[in-house]
């Protein structure tokens, strides 16, 4: 048998607020008293979706390990426990969604399993020991959808026009964050707000000439890619090899063709995922500094290397506000390990070298669901501390363009006003002209104790609540670990805020999801 919570109805003598906390109320001791998940009741407040027709996958949650989602995905088909072990982001950057990458990994629609980006070598190793386990035979298995058969996009990026990289960052900051700016006229490519830019970048030229020094090869002799295609060494190592992360598979080689017996030894353990076997997070060129008896054959060592994955990044600009061009916001990394200076791939090369080239290939990766709402009269709030302020940009900007009368709340935080503001004028005169009703900022390192975005919500939690009860869209942007920040301070509000327990408040934070009123986009 099943219950339903009763609802006040519209015309009950109550503010919309108040009318949100009872039925809130109401639905959470409702779904107690029957034994059931704690969900909150339909009405003005956060209205509950009816169970979803299709599967649950308990496991996809990118704040669970990777050993919870397994032991969640355990006694299921092959294909599920592959889901269970990708990152659980759907960042699209495999080209694939989490399900859809794991549907073509069992049906031999695809053969490299080492796509998941987020999920690293962690999740690389763990479908390779669920593929090699032979839990079902993938020719038995239906072939996924077309559309899940290939990565979009990645097999044929198109030239875009670079045009600049703009520092965002005033002097005296610690952190180089860019405005990068491409021109899409004649491109053919398209998007729309709340997309990602996939970006296929180039390895740094000083660290391939040291690889090809370690390895005493020449730079014009003719390899094949792990891509399949030939080229000169240099040009597979700067366009076509993931030398910042080699694959297990190339550490097996290395140690393979070690002639020192203790490099050997070490090099296997660091293939099979033993702690302590070998330097962490080295990429290649330290490997090869590291082990200096292993130099395999050249082709050998390129065919086992992965294929250098594009980076994705959130667009910060809508297409009615810049024409044909395309916004990124790019911080570029630059970090020193073990006394020496690494970069960030893509980063890096969009804040220093593109430049020169004159043309970056990209291609769009459309939103799953991170859209604005359809209805332009809609409350919007989005929170998005560093580089996520990125799509709330090009929100902005769409809103305004729309000519939108929805409500807007931006938090945004950073390391110090003064120099980490980033679009500080332009944010400003959102919030001026009133497009922007609130604006909450948190600059960590301005005061002695640090401050984020989170203990800002914390700050206007009762009128968080008034606008969720009210029918805000919620967006967040950012890393994975200000997303469960983010998330556990937005529990925490709905529940003292609706009165109700936290199992409730993550209950009503899912519901929010599954409606999409709660959309994410970490990385």
């Amino acid at each position: 048998m099943s219950y339903h919570a009763p609802i006040l109805p519209e015309t009950a003598p109550f503010s919309a607020t108040q009318r949100a906390w009872l039925n809130g109320w109401l639905a959470a001791f409702y779904a107690v008293s029957n034994g059931s998940a704690a969900m909150p009741a339909p009405g003005n407040a956060v209205a509950a979706s009816a169970p979803a027709a299709e599967e649950s996958f308990p496991w996809h949650d990118m704040a669970l390990p990777l050993d919870g989602r397994m032991a969640l995905a355990e006694g299921r088909p092959l294909e599920q426990r592959l889901m269970a072990a990708m990152a659980q982001q759907d960042c699209g950057q495999c080209g694939y969604r989490c399900k859809t990458y794991a549907a073509a990994i069992a049906s031999g629609a695809e053969k490299a399993l080492n796509r998941c980006v987020p999920g690293g070598k962690e999740t690389a190793r763990q479908v390779k020991a669920l593929m090699e386990l032979g839990a079902a035979p993938a020719a038995a298995k239906p072939a996924p959808p077309a559309a899940a058969a290939a990565p979009d996009g990645k097999s044929a990026p198109v030239p875009a026009r670079f045009e600049a990289a703009l520092p965002l960052n005033k002097s005296g900051s610690a952190k180089d964050t860019r405005q990068v700016v491409l021109d899409l006229a004649g491109s053919g490519l398209s998007y729309e707000v709340g997309d990602a830019l996939g970006v296929h970048a180039a390895n740094c030229p000083e660290t391939v000439a040291a690889v090809i020094a370690r390895l005493g090869a020449k730079e014009h002799d003719e390899v094949e890619g792990p891509d399949g295609a030939r080229r000169s060494l240099r040009d597979a190592l700067m366009e076509a090899c993931d030398i910042g992360r080699p694959s297990d598979e190339a550490v097996e080689v290395l140690a393979s063709r070690a002639l020192n017996h203790d490099d050997s030894q070490r090099l296997q353990a660091l293939a099979e995922g033993y702690p302590g076997a070998g330097p962490e997070n080295a990429d290649l060129l330290e490997l090869l500094e590291t082990f200096p008896s292993a130099r395999p054959p050249v082709q050998e060592l390129i065919s086992a290397l992965s294929v250098l994955q594009p980076r994705l990044y959130s667009i910060s600009s809508s297409p009615k506000a810049v024409k044909d061009a395309v916004h990124l916001t790019v911080g570029a990394v630059r970090y020193e390990l073990r006394q020496r200076k690494r970069k960030g791939v893509a980063s890096v090369f969009l804040a220093e070298r593109a430049v020169s080239r004159g043309t970056v290939p990209v291609f769009v990766q459309p939103a799953h669901a991170f859209r604005l709402p359809s209805n332009n009269d809609a409350p919007v709030i989005m929170i998005g501390p560093g580089t996520g302020v990125a799509p709330f940009r090009a929100f902005l900007q769409e809103r305004r363009a729309l000519g939108a009368k929805g409500r807007n709340w931006l938090f945004f935080g950073d390391q110090r006003r003064a120099h980490d503001f980033l679009y500080e004028g332009e944010i400003a005169e959102f919030h001026r002209d009133g497009l922007l009703s609130e604006l909450d900022l948190a600059f960590s390192r301005d005061q002695v104790e640090r401050v984020y975005v989170q203990q800002r919500m914390r700050e206007r939690a009762r009128d968080l609540w008034a606008w969720i009860a009210e029918g805000a869209y919620i967006f967040v942007c950012g890393s994975v670990a200000m997303g469960k920040d983010v998330d556990a301070a937005l529990a925490a509000i709905i529940a003292r805020q609706g009165r109700i327990g936290m199992g409730a408040a993550k209950a009503t934070l899912a519901t929010l999801a599954r409606e999409q009123r709660y959309l994410r986009d970490v990385y």
